[in-house]
């Protein structure tokens, strides 16, 4: 969950994550929910701005695996 996350806060879609982490769209799309549900968001955009506030995301350095 949390690389799927970092992922979202790097602005990949679904189908980008999933094939980044070799996964299936669905797994990714569970992984989010559970991640918004897990921190209390509604939406990607407080995913990002989690991400961001936490540290796990630092703006300008890109996401490589």
């Amino acid at each position: 969950e949390r690389e799927v996350l970092t992922l979202v806060a790097t602005g990949l879609s679904n189908d980008d994550i999933s094939g980044r982490l070799r996964l299936s769209p669905h797994t990714v799309k569970t992984h989010i929910n559970r991640t918004m549900a897990k921190l209390g968001v509604g939406d990607r955009a407080q995913l990002v701005i989690i991400a961001y506030e936490s540290g796990l995301v630092t703006p300008g350095v890109p996401h490589s695996r």
